[in-house]
């Protein structure tokens, strides 16, 4: 693994889509249950998916995978970590809610 990049690597994945009063959501599962950490990135390859309302799918694809080095690790962690503390909000008042 390098600093800044990984290995790159394609495999085949499973696009499942629902677009119906239900439910609304795309997953992709690649093959082999191949883990995706911190800054890894994921292209999915071919024509975007147009589901009309209504539609439910399931596609074979084909996934490039690129690892992300350990200095994008790192930053994409701290970057959540940051993101995450602005999520919160704390007050100190005197009055009691009401």
């Amino acid at each position: 693994m390098g600093l800044f990049r990984g290995e790159v690597f394609d495999t085949g994945c499973t696009i499942v889509a629902a677009h119906t009063a239900e439910e609304l959501h795309a997953h992709v599962e690649l093959d082999g249950d191949v883990p995706i950490g911190p800054g890894d990135r994921v292209l999915v390859h071919g024509e975007p998916v147009r589901l009309p309302f209504g539609g439910e799918l399931t596609l074979r694809r084909t996934a490039t995978v690129q690892r992300a080095g350990l200095i994008d690790q790192f930053w994409t962690k701290m970057r959540a970590q940051l993101d995450i503390t602005e999520l919160y909000e704390i007050t100190f008042t005197s009055e009691k809610p009401r």
